[in-house]
């Protein structure tokens, strides 16, 4: 099963675990961060459920954490770094056991995870199901803050989403006939419809602003690249490029309706076509000498999804310094990687993050 990159509590640490540290009342000058998504953004809530699809065993964390976190890396993802630039903590995964406190905003990713229920059923916390767990924690911080106070919280937070990667593979691959019944612009259109609900129940809660990436180059990634029929030249599945780019095109038009619709409601996007495909293309400016080949896995490009040797393949191969390459394992970004990306959804100027990159809409 690929579970795509799709392409990626403050600093104090125990011998077991990332913890939050909170006050009861929120300062007054930080602004919370909420996180909803896949394994690109995931901290470890697969972790806490039943699923193949974790990352809690070596090598995973080998190079920040020292130990599996269970991110889709061998260190920080981006999610992290954002928190980093906004002078916040970690954020935790909203399933970590003792994890009562969301001062600072909460985690609710999970690998494999989609916009539809459908997509990897069963081993993932879908798109609506994080919905949920996010209404639960709008209802305690209500409770605990009070309406007027809450009403501020939730309108100064930013909402980092990404989703859709999981429910495009599985349209490619999967016999159900929830995929197979639909056209690659109907099935587009269902991700965007349950990706704009989610937007508008957020804004119901009192979020305002929201932080999102594109898809990207879907099939240049390594499991992709291993399963293109026939590919010996490194190039790219464009079978499924094809229909990330439709929902490259289906999103901004999503947004600026959304902006419209929507009063206050201000939003960033980071172009990761752009941004990935520059670095697949010229990785030694950006100082990688590696990005078609995963550093972890097996296969053609590493693209086994085998990395750890706990997905029914124990053999895999290991590079030596993940800081060499772009891909960490089959699908997900290495932490060097994922920090560049991270500082572009930053403080990316319009060409490349807009219409508002992060520090803005954490500012503003």
């Amino acid at each position: 099963m690929a579970c795509l990159v799709s392409l990626w509590c403050f600093f104090i640490f125990t011998a077991t675990s990332v913890n939050l540290v909170c006050s009861r009342s929120p300062q007054k000058h930080h602004t919370a961060l909420f996180v909803f998504g896949d394994s690109l953004y995931d901290p470890g809530n697969n972790n806490y459920i039943d699923t193949i699809i974790k990352a809690n065993y070596y090598p995973y964390g080998e190079t920040f954490f020292k130990y599996p976190t269970g991110r889709f890396s061998d260190g920080r993802i981006i999610a992290d770094f954002i928190a980093e630039f906004a002078n916040l903590p970690l954020i935790p995964p909203y399933l970590q056991p003792g994890n009562h406190e969301f001062t600072y905003g909460v985690n609710f990713a999970s690998a494999g995870a989609g916009a539809l229920s459908e997509t990897y059923q069963g081993f993932v916390i879908d798109l609506k199901t994080q919905l949920s767990y996010f209404k639960k924690v709008a209802k305690l911080m209500r409770k605990e803050l009070g309406d007027a106070e809450a009403t501020v919280f939730f309108s100064k937070a930013v909402y980092l989403i990404n989703i859709g990667g999981n429910d495009y593979i599985s349209f490619l691959t999967s016999n159900s006939t929830v995929f197979q019944s639909s056209s690659k612009q109907e099935y587009v259109a269902m991700v965007m419809g349950n990706l704009t609900e989610t937007i508008e129940e957020i804004y119901k809660k009192g979020g305002r602003k929201f932080g999102f990436l594109n898809m990207g180059s879907l099939g240049c990634v390594p499991s992709m690249k291993a399963l293109a029929p026939g590919n010996t030249t490194g190039s790219c599945f464009e079978q499924v490029n094809e229909i990330a780019k439709l929902h490259d095109a289906a999103l901004p038009k999503a947004l600026e309706e959304l902006e419209t619709k929507l009063v206050q409601v201000k939003y960033s996007m980071h172009y990761l076509n752009i941004s990935s495909s520059k670095r697949r293309n010229n990785p030694e400016k950006y100082g990688f000498k590696e990005a078609n080949i995963a550093c972890c896995g097996s296969g053609p490009y590493r693209g086994m999804f085998s990395c750890g040797g706990r997905r029914g393949v124990t053999k895999y191969e290991l590079c030596s310094d993940p800081n060499d390459y772009l891909f960490f394992d089959s699908d997900h970004l290495t932490e060097k990687a994922c920090k560049q990306i991270a500082q572009l959804m930053w403080s990316g100027t319009p060409n490349i993050t807009g219409p508002y990159n992060l520090k803005a809409l954490f500012e503003v």
